[in-house]
């Protein structure tokens, strides 16, 4: 079964300081062991698909005008406290499978290479309605 992996950020800063604080050597760090989750995910035929995003400042929130014609709300979002900042889509035989990736993808290193514990949701992709349907 697929399931995708929300990673999620504050934007208040209050888990852990802003990536825009870190120094080089602790962002490098953290990529680094983002690309050895997706290497290690790939080897053992559980990867799907995984992108880091933009953050809220580079987000759209977009509905349907009256009309139909987009009415676009660019971020950042005052209201927003946590941004989605990266995802995963696995591809696990058991739910406790696609937990126990994300608590490693949540041991992610931050300043001073301290695990963020960063929270990780974690969500069955659901499939497609059975053809009766």
């Amino acid at each position: 079964m697929k399931y995708m992996l929300l990673m999620q950020f504050s934007a208040a800063g209050t888990d852990f300081p802003g990536i825009d604080t870190w120094s080089p050597e602790e962002i490098r760090a953290h990529i680094g062991f983002m690309q050895e989750v997706n290497a290690k995910l790939t080897s053992e035929g559980e990867w799907v698909d995984g992108q880091g995003l933009g953050g809220p400042a580079q987000a759209r929130i977009v509905r349907a005008g009256a009309d139909g014609a987009p009415v676009v709300t660019e971020g950042p979002f005052a209201e927003t406290k946590e941004f989605l900042a990266g995802y995963w889509v696995v591809d696990c035989d058991t739910p406790e499978r696609a937990v126990q990736i994300a608590a490693h993808i949540s041991t992610a290193p931050g300043p001073g290479g301290r695990p963020l514990n960063m929270p990780i949701e974690v969500h069955p992709v659901m499939s497609a309605p059975a053809p009766e349907l």
